[in-house]
C-alpha cells in the first residue's frame, strides 16, 4: 500500500534525521558551538563503517561499538585543541558562536579534503541485510529496520540519560543558563566538552546507520550538516524532544513529496516546512522564548 510505504519510509528517514540532530542539539544547545563541519564527522563515520565492513567482515552493528568511541574521543579532542582557545578568549556565548562558525567552516574544508584523498570522489555502499520483507502489504528492506530502531533506541537512550541522571542535569543546566549552573559549582567547560563529545559519538552512530543502506561520497557531509541544523532549529535549539519530533516530520514532509508529487520539489517542501515552522513558533516546536 502507497500510505504504508510513505509513512514507513518517512519514519526510518526521520529516525535519521533525529538522531543525527540530536547530536548537534547537545554541542550547539549545550557548548555552543556552531559546528560546521558536523556532517563530516558522519561521512567520516560512513567510511569507517565501510572499511570495517569490505576489508575486516565486520557487521557495521558491530563496527559501531568502535565508531562510535571514535566519534566521541576525536570530538573530545576537537573540543579541546581547536574550540577551548575560543571558549577561553569569547567574551559572551554570541561571540563564541560566532568564533565557532569560522573555526569549523575551516575543520569542514580539513576533513573533506582528507576524504577525498583517502577516497576520491565517487559513491561508496555496501550490502548488509538488504533482504526485502512485507509489512502491512509494503515491501522494505531489513536493513532499513534495524537502522530505524538503532535510531529510535540510542535516541531514548540518551534522552533517558539527561532527564535521569546527575550528568544529564548538569547538562541541561549549562544549556538552560551557563552563568547559574556555575554558581552551583558545576563545572561548565568541562560539561559542555562532554557534550560536544556526546554529539560527536551520536553523529558518529548516525554515520554508521546511513551507511548501511544510503549510498554517500566524501562530498555529502554538507548536506547532512543543513538538515541536522534545520532539524534543530525547528524543535528548538537545545531541546533532544523537539529535535527528535522535527526530525521525524521532516522525514515524513520529505517522503510524501518524493512519493506522491516531484522527487525534485523536496529540499523545496523541506525549506516551506522550515519557515512555516518559524513563522507560527519563532524559537521552535519545543523552544521557549526569551525573556
Amino acid at each position: 500500500m502507497l500510505i504504508v510505504d510513505i509513512i514507513l519510509g518517512g519514519l526510518i528517514l526521520g529516525g535519521m534525521y533525529a538522531l543525527v540532530a540530536m547530536g548537534l542539539t547537545l554541542q550547539y544547545g549545550v557548548a555552543r558551538i556552531m559546528n560546521l563541519a558536523y556532517g563530516e564527522v558522519l561521512i567520516a563515520a560512513a567510511f569507517a563503517s565501510y572499511v570495517l565492513f569490505t576489508s575486516f567482515e565486520l557487521s557495521p552493528l558491530v563496527g559501531m561499538l568502535l565508531v562510535l568511541p571514535a566519534g566521541f574521543i576525536a570530538s573530545w579532542l576537537i573540543y579541546q585543541g581547536l574550540l577551548m582557545p575560543l571558549v577561553r578568549r569569547a567574551k559572551t556565548r554570541d561571540a563564541l558562536e560566532v568564533d565557532s562558525i569560522l573555526a569549523t567552516f575551516g575543520l569542514l574544508f580539513v576533513v573533506q579534503g582528507i576524504a577525498f584523498v583517502l577516497f576520491g570522489g565517487q559513491y561508496y555502499s555496501y550490502s548488509y541485510l538488504s533482504i526485502p520483507i512485507t509489512i502491512a502489504g509494503s515491501t522494505i528492506a531489513v536493513n532499513r529496520l534495524i537502522a530505524f530502531d538503532f535510531a529510535v533506541g540510542l535516541s531514548l537512550i540518551l534522552y533517558t540519560a539527561l532527564m535521569r541522571t546527575r550528568t544529564g542535569t548538569a547538562i541541561r543546566a549549562v544549556a538552560v543558563d551557563p552563568t547559574a549552573a556555575s554558581l552551583v559549582a558545576i563545572d561548565v567547560s568541562r560539561v559542555a566538552g562532554l557534550a560536544f563529545a556526546l554529539g560527536g559519538a551520536m553523529c558518529a552512530a548516525g554515520g554508521v546507520l546511513v551507511s548501511m543502506f544510503l549510498t554517500f561520497n566524501a562530498a555529502m557531509g554538507v548536506a547532512f550538516t543543513m538538515k541536522a541544523l534545520i532539524v534543530v532549529i525547528m524543535g528548538g535549539v537545545g531541546n533532544l524532544l523537539g529535535a527528535l519530533v522535527a526530525g521525524l516530520l521532516l522525514g515524513l514532509v520529505e517522503t510524501f513529496v518524493a512519493r506522491l508529487i516531484d522527487p525534485g520539489l523536496t529540499l523545496a517542501a523541506t525549506f516551506i516546512l522550515f519557515l512555516t515552522v518559524l513563522l507560527v513558533r519563532p524559537t521552535g516546536l519545543f523552544g521557549r522564548a526569551g525573556r
